[in-house]
């Protein structure tokens, strides 16, 4: 037992740097987009804006915890985990597509911006370093760990266990299925933060979110399927690297 779980042990280590930094940044983010009166109210909760890091931290930490290493166990058993290397082709390939979905991140601005007031308001203001830092370090890589090693793997895992027990292999197409279902998932865990955004959810709101976040999803998930979680982390930081260099030079 305990030799079967010093590599998902040592895959936690290596998440913990991004876990504390992803967490503390996320934390000053979410506050930094807080109104005043939501501001006010949560101070009536807790001491001050550094408990809520604290906390923040704290609560991602958890979840590289449980979701790396169960996700890891997963991953594992259904033959999706790869040894945590780079290789030159799949490197070339993964960053053509990141570009391509840091491009297709930008158009909200470009077009959902013109369609919507408040989102043309939220790109008059340049990327704060938070912002920076908390979409490389908890998007780019505890978002990854949390939707794919453990959603998706987890997702596969039933449907094999479920249909195709008889099969000594879990069969791409389950695959395939789970980074759909996965996908939608990551789309769908964003509808609270757009709500808290916009005060409400109307259809274009509702499409823009599903758009933006489930192609991304599925991208990721095609990339760990294929190669490996790594690169669809490598792919996710690097989608939010293009998207906010483009807004911070060109919006």
């Amino acid at each position: 037992m305990l030799k079967k779980a010093k590599k998902p042990l040592l895959f936690v280590l290596g998440l913990l740097p991004f876990a504390v930094i992803g967490g503390f940044f996320t934390s000053i983010y979410a506050w930094e987009g807080y109104t005043p009166e939501a501001k006010a109210e949560i101070l009536g909760q807790i001491a001050s804006p550094q408990t809520l890091y604290l906390m923040g931290t704290v609560q991602t930490v958890l979840y590289a915890a449980v979701f790396g290493f169960f996700g890891y166990l997963l991953s594992d058993k259904i033959g999706l985990m790869r040894p945590i290397r780079f290789e030159k082709r799949a490197v070339i390939l993964t960053a053509a597509l990141t570009l391509v979905l840091g491009v297709l991140l930008s158009s909200d601005s470009w077009i959902f911006g013109k369609l919507i007031p408040q989102i043309g308001e939220l790109y008059g203001n340049k990327p704060s370093v938070s912002t920076w830092i908390a979409s490389i370090t908890y998007g780019g890589v505890i978002e990854e760990v949390m939707m794919r090693l453990f959603v998706m793997s987890l997702t596969a895992f039933a449907l094999w266990k479920l249909f195709f027990r008889k099969k000594e292999e879990v069969p791409t197409g389950v695959l395939i299925s789970a980074n759909v279902l996965s996908a939608l998932l990551f789309a769908a865990g964003h509808l609270p933060s757009t709500i808290t955004m916009f005060g409400a959810i109307t259809p274009l709101l509702l499409f823009r979110c599903f758009l933006l976040n489930s192609v991304g999803g599925l991208c990721f998930g095609h990339l760990y399927r294929k190669y490996g979680i790594q690169y669809a982390m490598l792919s996710h930081m690097g989608a939010h690297i293009v998207w906010k260099l483009i807004w911070a030079l060109f919006i």
